[in-house]
């Protein structure tokens, strides 16, 4: 049965996917205490990248924005993976956003809003949280966009 997070994504016309399945040696999220650390989310979609590029040259802002969007419902998945109940998040304590971005593109904090803002719609003040936007020169798979995510859970 979801619970009242999930019953919000399906509100906003959201489904959580299955975690993405690791590209390397790693964990999508490993459980320390009541924190969970989700490692960098790609914008995948059934298995792949929708875009790839860079933002400001080959990805658009706005496609990167949803993109971003994408990065933060897979960290929800993560999470969820090691929570079970993604109504145990308590606070979306840190997001760190990496931005593949042209020499030129300075917009970060913007793409980055795409993840931001939709914790924000799904938990509500719960979903406010501290965070870094970076641009970088190249992300893994020529992904536009990733997304790791830092959530304290409640006591189950």
């Amino acid at each position: 049965m979801a619970g009242a997070v999930e019953a919000k994504l399906a509100e906003l016309g959201l489904t959580l996917p299955a975690v993405v399945p690791p590209l390397a040696s790693y964990q999508p999220a490993v459980q320390s205490g009541v924190y969970v650390y989700t490692s960098g989310q790609l914008p995948m979609v059934d298995g792949k990248l929708p875009v790839t590029g860079k933002v400001g040259a080959e990805v658009t802002p706005e496609e990167a924005k949803e993109l971003a969007r994408t990065c933060a419902l897979n960290a929800l998945a993560a999470v969820k993976s090691v929570a079970g109940d993604l109504d145990r998040i308590a606070r979306v304590v840190k997001v760190v956003g990496f931005v593949a971005s042209a020499s030129d593109f300075t917009g970060q904090p913007a793409v980055i809003n795409g993840a931001s803002e939709l914790l924000g719609e799904v938990l509500g003040d719960k979903g406010v949280h501290a965070r870094s936007a970076v641009g970088v020169a190249v992300l893994p798979l020529d992904a536009p966009v990733e997304v790791e995510v830092q959530v304290e859970l409640a006591e189950a």
